[in-house]
């Protein structure tokens, strides 16, 4: 396989399965494995930061009149619901944030080429979101307590196999929040995480690799375009209540990574 060819494929497992809840970091795990770990060895942390680069991207395309209410809020010190919103989402991000600081690392070393784990995991997610339709639809909106409970459910998303995106919107609609509000904040409360993810990745690049920039090209600019179809896909997915339906998909692609981790 040549890497062009590589880079479009790792592409679009970043940008589809960054926002429909089937857990990135579960199919790149299983990547690892088909493409072999010498590849991610040598690219992993550049390809990192430009795949979620990209999708971070493609969250505020989606979203840009939000993030700019947001902005423009925030710095009249207007206090409304646009900056409400933003206070959600740095108590979201507390859980998840903690558990990066001090359990990322074991967490990696435990699910690295654990593929039986990564499947297991997709079957939890399967779980999920088929629990989630049968939450009572309501129409509440976002509090601090339930801005930390979904953040609770992002920080347990950090294992490989448990979607964010679905267990962030799953946990929204139990708590019964407005559907469009319960993936509006999805999208966004990841943001910040992953702009914070790309620059500790950054940091610890300390060695200098000849990267072909074609490479990073084509990778970068799949995953943006598939992530954004698949962010608008997943909000009209979410008002109609058909996240179950993703719940097959897990529990196929989840045999399949413990077939190959017991293979």
């Amino acid at each position: 396989m040549t890497d062009y060819l590589t880079a479009f494929i790792l592409g679009l497992i970043q940008g589809f399965t960054e926002f429909l809840p089937i857990s990135s970091s579960g199919h790149l795990e299983i990547a690892k494995t088909l493409l072999k770990d010498d590849f991610f060895l040598k690219e992993s942390i550049l390809l990192t930061v430009v795949l979620h680069g990209a999708t971070a991207i493609s969250t505020i395309v989606v979203f840009h009149r939000e993030i700019f209410k947001i902005l423009k809020d925030l710095l009249v010190f207007k206090k409304n619901q646009s900056t409400l919103f933003s206070w959600y989402i740095i108590i979201s991000m507390f859980p998840a944030t903690l558990i990066s600081v001090f359990f990322e690392k074991n967490i990696e070393k435990l699910f690295n080429g654990n593929l039986i784990l990564v499947g297991l995991m997709l079957f939890v997610t399967a779980i999920i979101l088929v629990f989630s339709s049968k939450s009572i639809n309501s129409n509440k909106y976002l509090n601090t307590k339930n801005a930390f409970i979904i953040g609770l459910a992002q920080a347990i998303a950090i294992l490989p196999g448990i979607s964010r995106s679905g267990s962030t919107i799953a946990m929204s609609l139990i708590l019964g929040i407005n559907k469009t509000e319960a993936a509006k904040f999805s999208f966004l409360m990841v943001v910040p995480l992953i702009l914070g993810g790309m620059i500790k990745n950054l940091s610890e690049i300390n060695t200098i690799y000849t990267y072909d920039l074609n490479f990073l090209i084509i990778g970068f600019f799949t995953a943006f375009l598939s992530g954004l179809i698949a962010c608008k896909w997943m909000i009209k997915i979410v008002e109609k209540s058909k996240l179950w339906h993703f719940s097959i998909y897990c529990l196929i692609i989840g045999s399949f990574s413990i077939y190959i981790g017991i293979s």
